[in-house]
């Protein structure tokens, strides 16, 4: 049941409008719909809940954003031929995504294929901590698997489909619809343990591996260099025709981000491996030097938004212009039984993450990313996989005995930005004058820029001009700007789980 969004999605909905967002990021569950994929027929109540729920979302003026795939998957498909490991899948998630096109695209604009299919299929068919549990020793000890292999198939279809469900709406719905297709990585920021030139290497070669995996082959039409360096046979092959379907299928970046860390060589020094990075040959730590990277949360992650921009800027500099959207970014906080409903609801803590990060994010913008939006995960506290109920995302609480809603500080805060009557501090440690293109004059970046002191937009121009002024206490230091939009609405928002 968790906070049983199923239920009480008209409630969820008027609580999204009472804070202000405009748009809203949920996942379809493909079984729900689609009880046994493409080998039976179509479930009309699941048709029916998400009809409603995007009919319902659009009366209060906020656009759905829509995953396709989020882990989920017919459990007939892993039985008839096992599911991602098969190229059989590709078909079927064609058919489904094409489904979903023709039941939903007239209200729907904005897609997403899969949402982090890099960290899926590592946990699945590389640890073998998530279904199926896949998974060969040392990574993990499972029943069936091979985390030399495996991972890599079901990426490598995984891509394909994303990229015939692309084609697929691109040739039978873009011109009548009007949306656009993308897909969401979950995308922790590197950086070098030493200022050595193999660690700066180390953290190239982990992100190839990272977010590079999924994303060259739908730009360039093959895997990055590094990988296939590595890798060997282990690294499936696109054939002529696949590379030339591949590349540019794809209409945006959807990022999620909550880590980050130093990696080290592991190819000229002498380490031990990381589960998680291990196939790159590097090592990743949380310290340098007995200093942490960042302020340590209760989940034992770092608190790192400077990584929020590097991460924003590797994307907008590799891949050139695409646009970008921060699909998922949020604070956690732990539940144990000493925790008390008010020491949730007063998380200051989270605050101060969104604030930091979207400062962070905006200087990614002044440079010329094209970001056109921002969702906070999550809307509200709910069942978190392996977790449940012991990690808390949400801006509102859910009491999970009553399922009672209770916006949290960090929600009444975040309200008040998006609608203009709170701020944000900009401090770059540049002192620039000068203009900076930001590629389209996004409604995202219009709105994040648009109005507040010190800056002008310079409309002929589509681009950002503004001033740097000394502070007071600090001449070096360039004077904080501070984010106003007069009471209009900000495209930012916030993600539910799947629904």
């Amino acid at each position: 049941m968790a906070a049983d969004h199923y239920h009480r999605y008209k409630e969820d909905i008027e609580m999204m409008h009472s804070i202000g967002l405009d748009s809203y990021r949920f996942s379809l569950s493909w079984s729900r719909i689609l009880q046994k994929g493409r080998f039976g027929g179509v479930n009309p109540a699941g048709v029916k809940f998400y009809d409603s729920l995007i009919n319902s979302l659009l009366g209060k003026g906020i656009q759905p954003f829509v995953t396709i795939n989020n882990y989920d998957i017919p459990e007939e498909l892993q039985e008839r031929y096992g599911s991602w490991l098969s190229p059989q899948i590709q078909e079927d998630f064609t058919y489904f995504a094409e489904l979903c096109f023709k039941m939903f695209g007239d209200r729907v604009k904005h897609w997403i294929t899969f949402n982090e299919p890099n960290l899926m299929v590592k946990l699945a068919y590389f640890t073998g901590g998530f279904p199926p549990s896949h998974c060969s020793e040392p990574y993990g000890k499972c029943n069936s698997g091979n985390s030399s292999t495996e991972p890599y198939i079901a990426a490598h279809n995984m891509i394909l489909a994303h990229a015939k469900a692309v084609n697929t709406y691109r040739k039978n719905y873009k011109a009548k619809q009007g949306g656009s297709v993308g897909i969401t990585l979950h995308m922790r920021w590197y950086g070098p343990l030493r200022n050595i030139k193999e660690d700066h290497l180390a953290v190239s070669r982990v992100l190839s591996f990272e977010a590079a995996w999924f994303l060259d082959p739908l730009f360039f039409g093959d895997y990055p260099h590094q990988m296939r360096q590595i890798l060997g046979p282990n690294l499936p092959k696109f054939t002529k025709g696949e590379k030339q379907l591949l590349k540019k299928q794809i209409d945006f970046i959807g990022v999620n981000h909550y880590d980050t860390y130093y990696v080290k060589d592991c190819i000229y020094s002498l380490c031990d491996l990381d589960l998680y990075t291990s196939e790159a040959l590097v090592f990743e730590l949380a310290e340098r030097n007995g200093i942490p990277i960042g302020k340590l949360t209760p989940a034992n992650s770092y608190v790192v938004p400077s990584s929020m921009e590097k991460l924003v800027m590797y994307l907008a500099q590799r891949y050139k212009s695409i646009p970008l959207y921060i699909t998922e970014n949020g604070y956690v906080q732990i539940d144990n039984s000493s925790t008390t409903a008010e020491e949730l609801i007063n998380d200051t803590e989270r605050s101060s993450y969104i604030r930091d990060y979207l400062t962070y994010l905006s200087f990614a913008i002044r440079k010329g990313a094209d970001v056109r939006g921002y969702f906070v995960w999550s809307l509200m506290d709910t069942f978190e996989w392996k977790s449940g109920y012991t990690v808390k995302y949400g801006l509102c609480h859910v009491d999970f005995k009553s399922l009672k809603r209770t916006p949290k500080l960090s929600a009444k805060w975040y309200s008040k930005f998006i609608k203009g009557y709170e701020q944000i501090e900009m401090a770059s440690e540049e002192s620039p004058k000068h203009m900076v293109s930001y590629h389209r004059n996004t409604e995202f970046s219009r709105k994040l820029f648009g109005k507040f002191p010190h800056v002008h937009v310079c409309q002929c121009h589509i681009g950002i001009a503004w001033e740097t002024r000394r502070s007071l206490e600090d001449e070096a230091r360039p004077q904080a700007y501070r984010i106003s939009e007069n009471k209009r609405s900000v495209f930012l928002s916030w993600v539910d789980s799947c629904v």
